[in-house]
């Protein structure tokens, strides 16, 4: 085994394998290398080398938005720091744990014209649980810091100024690792490296001071009488779930409030909660009244008294807009961490898990009368059945490849969802309650899907299954350059030749400019992707090709397979906009 002979690379080592953090995603650069030395000559760790820095880190963020533990990443300094940022923000609104590490040039070859030198200390401030940046070692390249900086010695003796180093750095390395552990949150160490940076020494001698998470027992809830009796004498309540994972609300509370009749459960895909009882595709609710002539009565009969809110951020734009505009009495919302205010309502914030709110809040049922869950259950029903009939006389489109795509997907797969239309397609049908969906739904944003899926598979025994939109997918292509793609991996492009989403937007026009700089129309080819990266890769672009190329798609294959479905780009906003007149 070998170590670099720099203190502070070893004592990073010893402070992450303390507390069992053994993921560590390098991407190659010469200032990292003390660590990367340190971390991938350590059979305690794994280590994978992802050149793509922006790819590197929403790798990391799937390892850990399936681990749920800490996934380190390692870079270089200069540029290759800032291509993390869209995984670090990612990660830090969707409540996910990541290490930062940056190497660093000393802060005496900063901002004086050295090569390949930002400011990196606190470079993610806006976007980060925390910030640590490290003392550069004294016993290290010693005679460049009496020459460059010697107000760094503060002591006369070397040895004693780099144990007030070692106490600073270790420190240091205890409060930011205890808070990604804690507060499931993206941290930055920063770490400034002199040269000579490749030499090494067999054994780590170094013994640091690790201060390991003190457990902390459950918070207690306070004034719990009143938030029950509220409960049990509301006649309407709406519990609305974003982004959760799956398993993690005991079956025996959705039981409870799916006999309810005065609770309607309203869920997303990203949610992971089934039960016929509940309402999984919202906007099949909300649209029909929006056109109704009665929407007024309607949306009031739809409101509820208190809503209660778990898990991550809401897709249905829909459903913000409905209450926001008939706030509900009370809003409560359940996270250890952090309530956000979605509605201009929130009332009460439980810093609790949904499980030890519902041991105490259901404890004893609601015995209120109630036609609400029966009143829009019945409208559920009616409103499913008239997709089953929309979905038997549309032609080839995005919407009916949705249908059968979804439909399709085997037990026990894990379902990757890019961003923009792909996601909210997916919310307007009801999948196999077996697969366990996930999506990037802290920012939103397009460019990493592809790499957290793949991330997402390393540590799933399950095949992985991606579906993204074309830009998305173009978009992040760097994601599978690597040498981690497992075989039953499966991709499926919905090609529509551009950002078909925008097409339904209010005021889009059929212009140059509208197809230049807002569907931004292309003519790539996703084949020679799929060739450059061998996967296996097939293209269809009708109802009977489809069908006969998912019949054989999720077969057993030595390569991971990619499946293209070019869809009609002018006909895809037509047939998805008359749906909802079409169900109304």
């Amino acid at each position: 085994m070998k170590y670099s002979n720099i203190p502070t690379a070893q004592s990073l080592v010893h402070h992450c394998k303390a507390r069992g953090i053994k993921n560590i995603i390098i991407s190659p650069g010469s200032r990292n290398a003390p660590l990367t030395i340190s971390f991938s000559e350590d059979l305690f760790f794994n280590c994978y080398s992802i050149v793509d820095e922006r790819c590197a880190a929403f790798f990391a963020l799937g390892i850990s938005q399936q681990l749920m533990q800490p996934t380190v990443i390692l870079c270089t300094s200069g540029s290759a720091l800032l291509n993390y940022y869209p995984a670090i923000a990612e990660a830090f609104y969707s409540d996910i744990p990541l290490i930062v590490i940056s190497a660093d040039r000393p802060s005496y070859k900063v901002d004086i014209g050295d090569g390949q030198t930002i400011r990196q200390e606190n470079v993610f401030e806006k976007h980060i649980g925390h910030s640590a940046n490290l003392k550069q070692d004294v016993c290290h390249a010693t005679h460049k810091i009496r020459k460059y900086d010697p107000d760094q010695l503060v002591e006369e003796n070397i040895d004693q100024s780099q144990i007030l180093v070692q106490k600073t750095n270790d420190k240091a390395l205890n409060k930011a690792l205890n808070i990604a552990i804690a507060n499931n949150t993206p941290v930055h160490i920063n770490i400034p490296f002199e040269e000579p940076l490749y030499e090494t020494v067999e054994e780590s001698p170094l013994l640091p001071q690790i201060e390991l998470l003190k457990k902390q027992g459950e918070n207690g809830l306070d004034e719990w009488q009143d938030y029950i009796h509220s409960w049990q004498n509301a006649s309407r309540k709406m519990v609305l779930v974003g982004v959760n994972p799956p398993n993690a609300v005991e079956k025996m509370y959705l039981e409870i409030l799916a006999k309810d009749p005065t609770v309607v459960v309203m869920t997303e895909c990203t949610s992971n909660l089934f039960h016929p009882n509940f309402f999984p595709n919202i906007d099949s609710i909300i649209a029909p009244i929006e056109k109704s002539a009665n929407k007024e009565e309607l949306f009031k009969m739809l409101r509820p008294e208190i809503v209660l809110t778990f898990g991550g951020l809401i897709v249905s734009k829909k459903i913000k807009a409905f209450l926001r505009d008939y706030t509900p009495l009370m809003h409560w919302h359940v996270n250890p961490k952090k309530a956000y205010n979605t509605f201009f309502s929130l009332t009460k914030h439980f810093k609790t898990t949904p499980n030890e709110l519902f041991k105490n809040l259901l404890a004893n049922p609601s015995s209120q009368e109630s036609n609400y869950y029966d009143y829009w259950a019945e409208r559920k029903d009616h409103y499913k059945l008239r997709r089953q009939q929309y979905l038997l006389e549309i032609p080839f489109s995005d919407m009916w490849v949705f249908h059968k795509t979804l439909e399709s997907i085997p037990s026990n797969y894990q379902l990757q969802l890019s961003n923009s239309s792909t996601v909210r397609y997916a919310q307007l049908f009801d999948l196999e309650p077996s697969i366990r969906v996930f999506c990037n739904r802290g920012t939103s944003g397009i460019d990493g899907s592809t790499s957290t899926a793949i991330g997402a598979s390393i540590y799933e025994p399950s095949p992985t299954l991606l579906i993204t939109g074309d830009l998305s997918f173009i978009y992040d292509s760097n994601g599978l350059w690597n040498n981690y793609i497992k075989p039953n991996f499966r991709i499926i492009v919905i090609n529509n030749g551009g950002g078909g989403i925008f097409r339904i937007l209010p005021g889009k026009e059929e212009t140059d400019n509208f197809n230049t700089f807002f569907e931004t129309t292309h003519n790539l080819n996703i084949q020679s992707i799929a060739e450059m990266y061998n996967f296996e890769f097939e293209s269809v672009s009708n109802k009977i090709d489809l069908i006969e190329a998912l019949g054989s798609f999720y077969k057993a294959s030595e390569k991971p397979k990619i499946l293209e479905i070019k869809t009609p780009r002018l006909l895809n906003n037509n047939i998805l906009l008359s749906y909802f007149d079409f169900i109304s």
